[in-house]
Formats: C-alpha cells, sequence, structure tokens
C-alpha cells in the first residue's frame, strides 16, 4: 500500500530491501536526485511524468519543476510550474538547448520505439554539468523477457491485470533494454560519469493486485543472486561540463 505521494510503506519497502540485498529502486534514485539537485533554485524536468514524481520530494531546491510527456494528464499535476507535450523521441526542440539542471525519466524508455533517440534528447536538454537520472525494465529478468515474447492479443490484457490501472498499461516495446545497451545508448549520446545499478522491483511495482504481487515476488526471488537479470534498471549520466 502507498500514502498520498506514492510512498511504500514499511513492510513493501523491508521486502523489496531484502529482495535487492540492499537499497531499492526509490532509495538509489532518491541519493542521486539529492547529489546531482543544486541547493536552491534548481531547474528540473520530469520527462514522460506520470501521476507521481521523485522531483516533487525535492520541491523546497527547485526553482522551476517542468514535466513533459506524449499525454495530457488526466488530473492536473500540482507539483508542476509548466507542462508541455512531446515525444521525446521525435521533438528536440521542444524544449531549448542546455534548459535544465536534472532530468528524471521513470520506466518510460521500455515504451519508447526509440529510447535511444530519447535520450540524446534529454542530452540535449541539460545543461553542462547536469545529471539525467532514468529507471527501466531490464529485458534480461526471465519475467520481461517471457512478457516481451508474447503477441499482442496475450501481452495487453495481461499487462492491464499487473498494472494499477488502464491508463498505466501502455505497450512495452523494450528495444534499450539490457544494462549494457542502456550504458551505450547513454554513452553515444554524450553522457559520461554514468552509473548504473539494479534492483528487483516487480515485488513493488506489482503489488496492487494481489495475484501480480505474488508473481512479482516470485520474480524478484528467482533474480536476488543474479543482479544482471534483476528486473529494473537504475542509471544516471552526467553532460560533460565542457559539452
Amino acid at each position: 500500500m502507498v500514502n498520498g505521494r506514492g510512498r511504500p510503506r514499511g513492510g513493501a519497502d523491508r521486502l523489496a530491501r531484502w529482495l535487492d540485498r540492499g537499497a531499492t529502486t526509490r532509495e538509489i534514485v532518491a541519493q542521486w536526485l539529492d547529489e546531482a539537485i543544486p541547493t536552491a533554485d534548481a531547474t528540473c524536468l520530469d520527462a514522460a511524468c506520470g501521476g507521481r514524481s521523485m522531483l516533487a520530494t525535492f520541491r523546497p531546491r527547485i526553482g522551476r519543476l517542468t514535466g513533459v510527456d506524449l499525454h495530457e494528464p488526466n488530473e492536473p499535476l500540482e507539483w508542476l510550474d509548466e507542462f508541455r507535450v512531446a515525444d521525446l523521441c521525435r521533438e528536440p526542440d521542444a524544449f531549448p538547448p542546455r534548459s535544465f539542471d536534472v532530468i528524471h525519466c521513470a520506466f518510460a524508455l521500455e515504451h519508447l520505439d526509440d529510447p535511444r533517440q530519447a535520450i540524446r534528447t534529454m542530452h540535449g536538454w541539460l545543461r553542462p554539468g547536469g545529471w539525467l537520472v532514468l529507471t527501466t525494465v531490464n529485458r534480461r529478468h526471465p519475467l520481461v523477457a517471457a512478457y516481451c515474447g508474447l503477441p499482442p492479443v496475450v501481452a495487453r490484457p495481461l499487462q492491464r491485470l499487473l498494472k494499477a490501472s488502464a491508463d498505466d498499461a501502455h505497450p512495452l516495446i523494450a528495444r534499450c533494454n539490457t544494462p549494457m545497451a542502456v550504458r551505450a545508448a547513454m554513452v553515444d549520446a554524450g553522457l559520461e560519469t554514468i552509473e548504473m545499478r539494479t534492483t528487483g522491483h516487480l515485488s513493488r511495482a506489482w503489488r496492487r493486485r494481489l495475484p501480480a504481487q505474488v508473481l512479482g515476488i516470485a520474480g524478484d526471488l528467482t533474480t536476488r543472486d543474479r543482479p544482471a537479470r534483476r528486473s529494473t534498471i537504475v542509471a544516471r549520466g552526467r553532460r560533460p561540463r565542457s559539452g
């Protein structure tokens, strides 16, 4: 269960930490954002933003928080100062170059038809020295790999079962979804100081329905001792200060 800001309660957090053998996805992202966001007046972008944002936690240090997504949100996102509709894969001019100190992109790359271009686009929007922090699914996880092999007539109903709502059930394309592929795309975009972690996130991502949560726990257990195959990739990279 979660509270109003989407933060997991203690039981789910403890389970995820045990399955991860350490820090959870949320804890890693929170630490990296804390390190990336300046002490005051940062300009930040939530790329492919949804109903919740970890950047909202840092609002006291953010001077302007912008969101961008392919579609208008169903409800106003009160923590944003501005929202724009744009395609990360096709609209690199949606924002001027060097607009943001920090960009956070959470669980979006797997749904994009050209994730490498999306990473190049976000690199272009970063100011020199700015950070991109992203999370995405790992295609090397056995359940993710199995799902990607399903025909759409089976995959779409299954995804609606696993997700909290039909609005969250976007097609899973996963064209750049292994640790090696994500790192290569970040290097190709021009990012440096790249750091990557993997976590077992399914037990939390699928916890809203009991059958899905049981499947998620089983999936995380199978990869608990195999970091390269854990379900979630957490990565960060920096635009060169001279770039």
